[in-house]
């Protein structure tokens, strides 16, 4: 069977010429089986480390695009990329922009139908150093947000006065996989930085794995999940460039299964352009 080739208009601008399956509409070719029903926005991916040689993330241009068709295959449209600000990795925020447009048009030119957005992953204990041209730089797509890691250990008060700090700045937070940080009280502590304006950003790939699965699952029954992303570094090992298996668990949810779409598509659209943003649901703890 001969496939035409179809050209769309995506909402991140001019894609790749690319062979779809005749009735497919949107900004991705891939057959990927999404288990929400489209709000018609695209699919991006919030948290990646697709930029190559800057951080611990992609060793190389190839891999960069390797993981760029990772995505395309699981239906992802648009990847935020976001380097770790961090003392332990020398990522020079002035050059972000130049990075992102160099690898877009690799991707173009590779036909890989993925937009790649500026961002960045601001660790907790150097967002009180950061200009306000630095934040806007490393908010996601330049909406605003601020992707904001925890530090090292159990979740305690310092992660909530930092997001109350951005807040003061005008800025809103996503906790980036704060399930890596466990501890008796951690619901609860979420349950506050989410009461503080923050939304909770899961780690797609822990859904799938059979020590963690549970704990995730958890995490999610108790409304702490409000978006999924990769995290994902490199294809060589680690954590694919997919999203769409997780939302198959969080089917399993019977009150959150409702709200899948808003997880998968409308919450990651509004977070990156910056768009007003109501949470359909709120903590049961």
């Amino acid at each position: 069977m001969i496939l035409p080739i179809i050209v769309e208009t995506c909402l991140f601008g001019p894609m790749p010429e690319r062979v779809v399956a005749p009735g497919r509409k949107g900004c991705t070719p891939s057959g990927a089986n999404w288990v929400v029903e489209s709000t018609g926005n695209a699919v991006i991916d919030l948290h990646c480390h697709i930029l190559d040689a800057i951080d611990d993330g992609a060793r190389d241009a190839d891999d960069s695009v390797a993981m760029a068709r990772q995505a395309e295959a699981d239906g992802i449209e648009a990847v935020c990329a976001t380097p770790h600000i961090r003392h332990d990795h020398d990522v020079r925020i002035e050059e972000l922009a130049g990075r992102v447009a160099g690898l877009n048009a690799k991707l173009e030119q590779e036909l890989v139908a993925v937009r790649i957005l500026q961002g960045g992953e601001v660790a907790e204990t150097a967002v009180e150093g950061l200009s306000e041209e630095e934040l806007m730089l490393l908010s996601l797509g330049g909406g605003g947000w601020i992707l904001l890691e925890p530090a090292p250990g159990p979740l305690d008060d310092s992660l909530l006065r930092r997001v109350a700090y951005l807040a003061d700045r005008g800025h809103r937070t996503i906790i980036a996989h704060p399930e890596r940080h466990l501890s008796a009280d951690m619901f609860e502590r979420m349950a506050a930085l989410v009461e503080e304006g923050a939304l909770i950003q899961a780690t797609a790939d822990f859904f799938l794995r059979e020590n963690m699965a549970a704990g995730m699952l958890a995490m999610a029954e108790k409304g702490l999940v409000h978006v999924l992303s990769s995290d994902a570094h490199t294809v060589l090992g680690g954590r694919p460039l997919r999203i769409s298996p997780a939302l198959e668990r969080l089917r399993e949810i019977e009150w959150l299964a409702p709200h899948l779409g808003w997880i998968a598509e409308t919450a990651p659209n509004a977070i990156v352009s910056g768009d007003p943003l109501e949470v359909p649901f709120e903590p049961r703890i």
